[in-house]
């Protein structure tokens, strides 16, 4: 019987689309310990195995663009145009060069979160690809085109090569993803935490109660010009940053150890001070950490993702001015409950995995 093996490729977008397909990569390796694993994606390799615990293939390739930027919150919509139009001009090479390595390698599935050409890639290397996320880049797309009209086009584009996706996991907080036919709901993927929170608490020097106890997190672009200054009203408070760039400060505990992951800390803290972004929302409703975010214009997930996390999870949604300009007194406020009762599916990983395994073995 030939070995499991699964092409893997995510938007080279940010940190999240990485991190979220390992969360559940590493289910499935769990699950079939013997499967064969390609990352085709330019995240780096210690962000993957920071959720991967066997290993796996790393195929350093551009197979999407999603946005560029400057920092979690700053677009450059007339860049990002140009560089999708490249791709669509580089895309046969891409795809023949892709298809060619899934058939050397025996490759059984495409998964991808969630660059549109993995479908051609699929079905040159004649195999089926499925797919996983809570937003399609046409969604995005669509929402410039007033402002550049060749965005139609592109989005149009992009629909197409949806459409021929075998099946899509749709993950919570998602806008309808209308171009694919055949859709599977599931629950919440991502990070859990791997570290004992004493051993956490005494190599980071965490001395502060969990209620005076605050992650930082934007992202892997970060936010530029984080008013670190505020930190200085809350002496007696213990704020975590993974951002490389953070001053030194008493109060303020830098991890630049690639070992660690936001989630890690998440029980250690009272609140996760973010922008909109699936994988840290996910996380942090994962474990039922309240969330305050900083709220982002101009990406049309963003205000679905704030939707659906304040149905689920306690949080504070805060503007720009009062994150960038004001003194921070939200961190006092009391967090609001979520919106509905209804708990929230979290077992994602599990469910995409299985699915996953299950055909591996069939074919």
């Amino acid at each position: 019987m030939p070995q499991p093996s699964l092409y893997v490729a995510t938007t080279n977008h940010g940190f999240g689309h990485a991190t979220r397909m390992a969360s559940v990569i590493a289910a499935v390796q769990r699950l079939c310990p013997d499967v064969l694993i390609a990352f085709a994606t330019t995240s780096p390799r210690w962000l993957l195995e920071s959720y991967l615990e066997a290993d796996f293939l790393h195929r350093h390739v551009v197979l999407d663009i999603g946005v560029i930027q400057t920092d979690s919150l700053t677009m450059d919509r007339t860049a990002t145009l140009a560089k999708l139009q490249q791709l669509q001009r580089e895309e046969s090479r891409l795809v023949a060069g892709e298809a060619n390595f899934i058939r050397q390698n025996r490759m059984s599935l495409v998964l991808a979160d969630i660059p549109p050409i993995a479908t051609s890639i699929a079905q040159a290397a004649d195999v089926p690809c499925w797919m996983s996320s809570n937003f399609g880049w046409d969604f995005i797309y669509r929402d410039w085109q007033a402002e550049l009209p060749e965005f139609t086009d592109v989005a149009d584009w992009i629909a197409r090569r949806f459409s021929q996706c075998d099946r899509l996991f749709r993950l919570p907080f998602h806008e309808p993803m209308q171009a694919f036919s055949s859709i599977t709901d599931v629950g919440l993927t991502g990070g859990s935490p791997r570290f004992a929170l004493e051993e956490l608490r005494q190599q980071f020097h965490l001395t502060q109660p969990t209620e005076r106890t605050v992650l930082m997190t934007f992202g892997g672009l970060g936010i530029e010009q984080i008013p670190y200054r505020n930190l200085d009203r809350f002496p007696d408070w213990q704020f975590i940053t993974f951002d490389r760039n953070a001053p030194d400060l008493p109060n303020l505990c830098r991890v630049h150890d690639h070992r660690y992951r936001p989630v890690d800390f998440m029980p250690l803290c009272s609140r996760v001070l973010s922008k909109p972004g699936f994988s840290t929302f996910a996380e942090a409703c994962r474990l039922a950490v309240p969330i305050v975010s900083v709220t982002r214009q101009g990406f049309a997930e963003a205000e679905i993702l704030l939707n659906g996390m304040q149905n689920c999870n306690p949080h504070l949604i805060v503007s720009p001015e009062q994150f960038f300009q004001g003194g921070w007194d939200f961190l006092e406020t009391p967090a609001n409950p979520p919106r509905t009762v209804a708990a929230i599916d979290k077992t994602g990983n599990e469910t995409i995995a299985q699915a996953i395994v299950e055909y591996l073995h069939s074919v």
